[in-house]
């Protein structure tokens, strides 16, 4: 029968894993290392101490000083610290589905029940992969907020599907390669070629390290604001913005008749406000030339686009200009570009088929095509940023 120490070891784990999902959620990428690392240093501080396990737990698994709130806010809500006098750690027990209200959390346990205890809020254990899933927080509102198409969306749920834009914009930009390279002094410990160095000397007195490469990525954002696009474009507007105000290379257009340069009318200290900018910006609402608005891009602004660059089009292909115009200005982006995306938010219509003169055209010269259609859509979007 497993002693009391390995009960607690085991189960520390098991607690682990599931905030290590919730940071992840949350936005922190936080790693299965680092996870592990976070479990020896709970094994050596005191679990009856609220403040020791915070520190210990910030010091593995918060590597950037902007990302201390998030922390905090996902340690108190994971975290329940229930503890009396004279007793000691029993283990960890994992809380009833519906959490208590925080202020009831605080009373004292109840009788029979282990009077000192790390108590979780009903996460399942996570699948342990190196890699970094995708998923926003898992509440069933937030899930259903995901799925629901922005054309019906209320007026009073847009303060939280802005939040969940900036998540997703967030959580996109975080994706760097998971290969590393072989680095002289930073960087974590490479055991692997660590050990074939050190294989014949006895000892390991030669330590290898390996880095994340970092791939240089450049965006350039091409969206659709004509009066087909009505019903998506606040909320596509709403997504470049978290795009261009997180991302370290982005260039954001509007086309409908025209093409409208956006960039520095999105960089904002809110979108409230980048919405008010973007209001003297001609072209919203009316009828729609993709091909033309493209071949002024191409003109004027396609020292923009090279190979480290990937191009994103958010349009429903309705176009009223000619097709040929619009094949060729495609394909000279294609050429250029790493990469070029189509969004199309109709795609999401299950009966949807891109008949029209402009999809019909397009599509033989796109990397990628997509819905965008609503959050989870766009959430997708995180697999194709990437330079192959």
């Amino acid at each position: 029968m497993p002693t009391g120490g390995t009960m607690i070891a085991r189960d520390l784990r098991t607690s682990m894993m599931a905030f290590g999902q919730v940071l992840r959620a949350a936005g922190l990428p936080v790693t299965v290392t680092e996870l592990i690392d976070a479990v020896r240093a709970l094994e050596v501080v005191d679990l009856m101490d609220r403040q020791e396990v915070f520190l210990a737990l910030r010091a593995c698994l918060v590597a950037r000083h902007e990302e201390m709130p998030i922390f905090e806010r996902c340690f108190d809500r994971f975290w329940k610290f229930r503890a009396a006098d004279g007793q000691g750690l029993d283990g960890l027990l994992p809380a009833a589905p519906s959490a208590p209200p925080a202020d009831e959390d605080r009373q004292g346990a109840a009788p029979g029940q282990p009077p000192a205890a790390l108590a979780l809020e009903g996460w399942e254990e996570e699948n342990a992969e190196a890699g970094e899933p995708l998923e926003v927080p898992g509440l069933s509102d937030q899930e259903l907020l995901m799925e629901q198409d922005f054309s019906s969306f209320p007026a009073e749920e847009l303060d939280e599907v802005a939040r969940l834009t900036a998540l997703i914009a967030r959580r996109l930009a975080r994706r760097v390669s998971r290969r590393r390279r072989p680095t002289r002094r930073r960087g974590v410990l490479d055991f692997r070629r660590t050990m074939r160095a050190n294989m014949m000397k006895g000892e390991i007195i030669e330590l290898r390290r390996r880095e994340r490469r970092r791939r240089k990525l450049r965006l350039v954002l091409l969206c659709d604001v004509s009066g087909s696009m009505d019903l998506y474009s606040r909320f596509l507007m709403q997504f470049l913005y978290a795009l261009q105000n997180v991302f370290g290379k982005v260039e954001t257009f509007t086309f409908a008749t025209r093409l409208t340069r956006v960039t520095e009318l999105l960089k904002s200290a809110s979108y409230r406000v980048a919405l008010r900018r973007l209001t003297d910006v001609r072209g919203f609402s009316g009828g729609t030339r993709i091909g033309e608005s493209l071949q002024e891009f191409n003109r004027n602004w396609s020292h923009l686009v090279d190979r480290h660059t990937i191009v994103v089009l958010l349009s429903d292909g309705w176009d009223t200009g000619e097709p040929d115009l619009l094949a060729h200005e495609l394909l000279t982006i294609k050429r250029r570009a790493a990469r070029l995306i189509w969004l199309n938010p109709l795609l999401g219509n299950p009966s949807y088929e891109p008949l029209t003169r402009g999809m019909a055209v397009a599509l033989p010269l796109i990397d990628h095509f997509a819905a965008a259609h609503n959050l989870a859509s766009l959430r997708d979007l995180a697999s194709h940023l990437v330079l192959r």
